[in-house]
């Protein structure tokens, strides 16, 4: 199934006094790409997830966010470092010792010291099996997200695909007008100048002529091409970089085209199928 690399997923689920929650933003790019935060007390758990999500995604620019939310009317939990204030009244002992004229420390004084009072480690280690559950979740839904935009471009680059296959079809059918107008201005030319060709060597003339503009090749790999891009797009692994060598290969194609229209309609013909061309190619650049 095709994958689309723009994506988002959000997932949580409640745990001891709080809720864990994941969130993940997905964007193209060539390769995998992780950006993961997420609090210290979890970074061991670091290289099990960056294998974790390996093992569903193979290409995009990930925002990766795990978070841990405390309850509502739970409280931090902290620690007094008692030994730390015996020790600063007792320098205020001290100092008021040696002079008469300094305040007493007040409560708020203190608490604001550094290192007074500190949180009490949350122990957030004993959910990281929970952890990683629900990282399973939110990669399930991300990868959900990515198949169901997928079809969505599948379907786009098919229709265009088709359009494009009408497109040759039209330009197939009029080359046999557009060889007989060749011979007939060549002949017209002759004419105007008052010269009287060989008819052998008029016809040598044509046949050059017709070669340099023939564009029967380019219409049959164009076709061979289309139809790689479909059989490509009914497999199920990643796709995005073959298709993006497809689209320019069509375009080389187009090109060749272009430069050998030989009327108005075959130029015409040309730039539509260039335009199909690149508004495949940009969507190509989502697919995984």
């Amino acid at each position: 199934m095709i994958k689309s690399m723009t994506a988002y997923a959000r997932c949580q689920t409640p745990v001891e006094g709080g809720e864990i929650s994941w969130e993940i933003r997905s964007l193209n790019t060539r390769f995998l790409e992780q950006s993961l935060k997420m609090p210290e007390e979890w970074r061991p758990l670091e290289l099990d997830i960056r294998k974790r999500i390996g093992h569903y995604l193979k290409r995009g620019k990930l925002e990766v966010y795990l978070r841990f939310q405390r309850a509502p009317g739970v409280g931090q939990q902290l620690d007094l470092d008692e030994v730390l204030v015996a020790e600063l009244f007792a320098l205020q002992k001290k100092i008021e010792g040696a002079s008469n004229e300094v305040a007493p420390l007040r409560v708020v004084d203190v608490l604001r010291w550094q290192g007074v009072v500190a949180e009490r480690d949350s122990n957030l280690s004993k959910f990281n099996d929970e952890v990683m559950e629900l990282l399973e979740t939110a990669l399930t839904e991300l990868v959900a997200s990515r198949c169901r935009e997928g079809e969505s471009l599948k379907e786009l680059i098919l229709d265009r695909c088709t359009t494009i296959s009408t497109l040759v079809d039209k330009v197939r059918e009029s080359a046999p007008a557009i060889r007989e107008s060749i011979h007939s201005r060549l002949k017209q030319r002759l004419e105007e100048f008052e010269v009287k060709g060989d008819p052998y060597r008029l016809e040598q003339e044509l046949v050059v002529q017709l070669h340099k503009l023939d564009v029967d090749e380019e219409l049959d790999r164009m076709q061979c091409h289309l139809k790689e891009v479909a059989d490509v797009l009914e497999t199920d692994q990643p796709v995005g970089r073959r298709l993006d060598f497809l689209m320019q290969e069509l375009n080389r194609e187009a090109n060749t085209l272009g430069s050998k229209a030989a009327n108005i309609d075959l130029s015409g013909a040309a730039i539509d199928i260039k335009v199909l061309i690149e508004q495949m190619r940009e969507q190509v650049q989502n697919i995984e």
